[in-house]
């Protein structure tokens, strides 16, 4: 049967494909490399971002922040609240102008009607009604409180207020509290009476809280009795969280005003919720969750630079938004790991930058827990460290990264090319010889015994059917890796090359060649023995000088104690300029002194003498190309290679393999 696939639109619920560790781990090897610190890799990788293997790319937190910068922008410039007040001024002028003209149209009527007492009766109502406006205070506030006990003379122009009065009503209830405002602008005394004894409750509770005493009413009890006005509330903290941000939201809302308009809002509030004791419970909520979530934002205010009015509700969203893009731009730029992006609401980051910018981050939230989980990184006193499976998987990549380089027919399968004594059976068998191992292929000597003498038993075998089992000839080698740290390596680019490199070998003859030894030297002043677990955060130097000398001696020392060929792999980038005096001291001198060079080319005898063999990997082909490589190679048999960062790995692991087939046909 074929494979069916349904299609649907994505809704943000569906499931991401993970991250892969390795590839995880592998985006992560050359910054790990060059700093030689595992935090400070996971934190430039979470600021930077990463490409999965499907191309898709997932945006740092430098990105991401950006994106909140100019989300913030855009918010900023599609209004400005100070503005709607002048859009409601000028509403009211023309109700104002709309009932003026009605004033005039019926003293026209009266005056036309030849009815005198009707008309001198009309004309003391229009002189009253006129100075009633003539008389409104200069202020929104106290103009719209005139008016709510004006008797109009226009239905048009009264209809028109009623409307007006009802939408800012709405607009000041839906600052503070969102979705609410049916029940806060409601004529109803007993939805009003419900409304406060909501706030009244809510307050008693946290005012109980603060004070640490036992909550009465319960959370469930006072849903049961209030759910009605917050329907999706789940606990006491969500429902007193949500309520924090959108006053929080109304105050910054507030501070964004000019001096003067933020006076006009409050007159203006206060006579659009004409219910004293439901104001003033909401300003004791305002108290109360101040106190309770000091880090809201209550203090925030923001310079909207739009041109169009907004209302007081819209500029409360707007506001709304523009505090929690503030809250995750200080997140984003104090995460230090992934772990400490869980802070942050995904639905959040959904709302304000779009799914892509949501998925980026879950991506990077989980970095730690996807290399953790694998078994690659650990933690370890509060840092992030490498684990024994994580260090061989570096090597692993490092090593199939080289080969992928190389054809098959460069490298080969590295077997020995002929048959001898040893240990490790292989599955080929050939006809006995004298002097020949008596390790008998049973089966195939009894077969053959067969085949000559016909079946039946006994089965009497001859020395002509003896079939033995082939050998493959088995030799012994030493290796000491010598790696140049000194400061000009990561100037001209060489560092992170030559450890994938020195990674790559050791991963190679761990695996493939577990009889053999691998030593590690790195040497810059002075040198020292690096540990195959200590590679991957092994660093260059801040010193300068490169000893070859001393490394060539800790070289010697290491293999001293090791049995089958021995051999020395050096990676340079530049001549001897320090060696070891007889006191102990080091001397560093560049341009190299000839005492420097003298003592390294003594030391190459040495090593000579000991039976080492030293082969020479130059790098910066215009630096190392003096004539002591030359000499090293004459003096000990070695060979020289000059060679570029890019290459180096190949180079010197297809030596390598030709030198270890070389050693066992020898063998």
């Amino acid at each position: 049967m074929s494979a069916r696939y349904d299609y649907r639109r994505w809704d943000g619920s569906q499931e991401f494909v993970g991250l892969d560790a390795d590839e995880l781990l592998a985006g992560l090897t050359d910054d790990l490399l060059a700093g030689g610190d595992l935090n400070d890799a996971l934190r430039r990788l979470l600021r930077g971002g990463m490409r999965m293997p499907d191309g898709e790319q997932v945006q740092g937190l430098r990105d991401l922040i950006e994106q909140v910068r100019q989300r913030r922008a855009e918010l900023l410039e599609q209004g400005d609240p100070n503005s709607e007040f002048a859009h409601v001024a000028s509403a009211l002028d023309d109700i104002i102008a709309e009932e003026r003209d009605a004033i005039d149209d019926l003293q026209d009527e009266a005056a036309n009607s030849g009815d005198d007492r009707r008309k001198e009766v009309t004309d003391d109502v229009a002189a009253e009604r006129r100075m009633a406006l003539d008389l409104l205070p200069d202020d929104l506030a106290g103009r719209i409180s005139s008016l709510q006990h004006y008797d109009f003379v226009s239905s048009e122009a009264r209809e028109q207020f009623e409307q007006l009065v009802e939408e800012l009503r709405e607009e000041v209830a839906n600052t503070y509290f969102q979705g609410m405002s049916e029940a806060m602008t409601s004529a109803d005394p007993e939805q009003l009476a419900h409304m406060r004894d909501a706030f009244n409750a809510l307050n008693q509770m946290l005012e109980q809280r603060e004070r640490g005493e036992e909550l009465d009413p319960t959370f469930d009890e006072f849903m049961e009795q209030f759910g009605d006005l917050f329907p999706g509330a789940n606990s006491l903290d969500e429902l007193l969280e949500q309520l924090a941000e959108r006053m929080a939201a109304a105050e910054a809302m507030w501070n964004s005003l000019s001096p003067e308009q933020r006076a006009e809002l409050s007159a203006l509030a206060e006579s659009l919720l004409e219910d004293m004791d439901l104001r003033w419970q909401v300003e004791r909520l305002s108290q109360n969750l101040q106190r309770a979530f000091p880090g809201a934002g209550w203090q925030e205010g923001y310079q909207f630079t739009g041109q169009n009015p907004m209302g007081m509700a819209q500029a409360t969203d707007m506001a709304a938004q523009l505090g929690q893009l503030e809250r995750m731009e200080e997140l984003l730029q104090s995460a230090s790991s992934p772990a400490s992006l869980s802070e942050i609401d995904l639905d959040e980051v959904r709302r304000n930058l779009g799914e892509d910018a949501a998925r980026s981050l879950d991506q990077l939230a989980k970095l730690t827990r996807t290399l953790e989980e694998a078994g690659l990184i650990e933690q370890h006193g509060g840092r992030t460290e490498l684990t024994p499976q994580g260090i061989r998987r570096l090597g692993q990549k490092a090593l199939s990264d080289l080969f992928s380089d190389m054809t098959r027919e460069r490298v080969g399968d590295h077997k020995a090319t002929w048959s001898g004594t040893g240990h490790d059976r292989e599955e080929t068998t050939k006809p006995y010889e004298f002097g020949d191992p008596l390790n008998l292929h049973l089966s195939q000597t009894v077969h053959n015994a067969v085949r000559r003498g016909g079946a039946g038993v006994p089965v009497r075998l001859s020395p002509e059917d003896f079939e033995v089992v082939e050998t493959e000839a088995l030799t012994r080698s030493a290796t000491v890796l010598l790696v140049d740290l000194s400061m000009s390596m990561p100037m001209r680019d060489n560092f992170v090359p030559a450890k994938k490199m020195a990674m790559a070998l050791q991963t190679l003859i761990s695996s493939r060649f577990p009889r053999d030894y691998l030593g590690i030297v790195g040497f810059s002043e002075v040198a020292r023995e690096i540990k195959a677990e200590e590679l991957p955060t092994a660093m260059w130097d801040y010193v300068y000088g490169t000893n070859l000398q001393h490394a060539l001696v800790l070289a010697r020392r290491m293999l001293a104690h090791q049995h089958g060929t021995k051999q020395i792999i050096c990676v340079t980038d530049g001549e001897p300029t320090a060696h070891i005096e007889p006191d102990g001291e080091v001397f560093f001198n560049y341009p190299p002194v000839a005492e420097t060079l003298r003592r390294t080319m003594a030391e190459v005898v040495r090593c000579t003498r000991a039976g080492i063999m030293i082969n020479m990997f130059a790098l910066d082909l215009e630096r190392t190309q003096y004539p002591f490589v030359e000499q090293i190679a004459r003096l000990n048999g070695g060979r020289t290679f000059y060679t570029t960062p890019d290459s180096l790995g190949g180079y010197v692991l297809v030596d390598f393999l030709k030198h270890r087939r070389v050693l066992r046909s020898a063998g």
